[in-house]
């Protein structure tokens, strides 16, 4: 399980990465589009050999089975959840530093927590206080590193986004355990990613295409398919590790947030980022926050 939570954990870094150039003084709709179309191609062919072929990749874990509304509907679920929190992710992550991103999207595990508390009567224990401090702790730094490069922590809409993303990110993370639970990942990873297109196209036609030359203009880059590329494989790696008996949500979350050291030092060594020194130390706060958490669950 673990080897899969660290696996997924490089993929996403390096597909943050491939995201960051992509957005670089281009469209959002379109590169956020061609990312769902891509890896729904990706999967596409595991879906039609499973069903007009099925012997050929029954027992493998490549195998989708067929299955009704009652199972689809909460992977369209899960597909609304998912590109909710990219359409926010993605306007962030064109107007924001990935040394920036990186440990906010890192306090996902933090946020679960906090959910828990307030809205179920959850009782965090020491070690999970010390995570929730050093997480509050680190984001106050960062708003501070932030500062130097112009961005208002409270008033930023693309901060705002940012946190809205996590935050969904969050419920995300949470509403994939259940599913794992129920549904073989492939059937849930493959069916998502093809509803995200369906969902994808009128939000291009009703929102990017009629305003299209009044907004930043579309360029295509050989980095939009990497996205796809890492990402699915990211997630791949993620699900098969969550569907396993042991597999416990939060050493899977918390390992697979350890993806902000990769996009952290590709932030610093391919898109030359400011003030890094303040935020490595944020990041290290970050990082020990983590470690606490995972502390907490044993």
């Amino acid at each position: 399980m673990l080897y899969l939570a660290f696996l997924s954990a490089v993929l996403l870094g390096v597909y943050d990465a491939f995201r960051k150039q992509s957005l670089k003084d281009n469209a959002v709709f379109p590169v956020l589009f061609f990312n769902t179309l891509f890896l729904s191609l990706l999967f596409c062919p595991f879906i039609l050999i499973s069903r007009l072929v099925p012997e050929a990749l029954q027992g493998s874990i490549f195998f989708v089975p067929q299955a009704g509304w009652e199972v689809h509907r909460f992977i369209l679920l899960k597909s609304c959840i998912v590109l909710s929190s990219w359409i926010f992710g993605y306007f962030a992550t064109k107007h924001l530093p990935l040394t920036i991103i990186g440990p906010i999207n890192a306090t996902r595990p933090v946020m679960v927590l906090v959910g828990a508390l307030l809205i179920f009567g959850e009782r965090l224990n020491l070690y999970q206080w010390i995570g929730v401090t050093l997480a509050i702790i680190s984001f106050f730094l960062l708003s501070r590193a932030g500062r130097r490069e112009g961005i208002d922590f409270k008033h930023d809409r693309w901060i705002f986004m940012l946190v809205m993303a996590a935050v969904l990110g969050a419920v995300s993370g949470l509403y994939d355990k259940f599913l794992m639970k129920q549904f073989p990942p492939m059937l849930v990873q493959s069916w998502y990613n093809v509803y995200q297109v369906g969902l994808m196209c009128p939000i291009l036609l009703l929102l990017w295409y009629p305003q299209r030359h009044k907004s930043t203009p579309f360029q295509w880059r050989w980095t939009i398919p990497c996205i796809s590329l890492f990402l699915g494989a990211a997630d791949f790696a993620y699900f098969y590790a969550l569907s396993l008996p042991d597999a416990m949500i939060s050493i899977v979350s918390m390992i697979r947030r350890g993806s902000v050291v990769v996009s952290f030092a590709c932030g610093a060594l391919i898109f030359h980022e400011k003030n890094l020194r303040s935020k490595v130390i944020d990041l290290i706060l970050v990082l020990i926050g983590m470690f606490f958490l995972y502390l907490g669950t044993k």
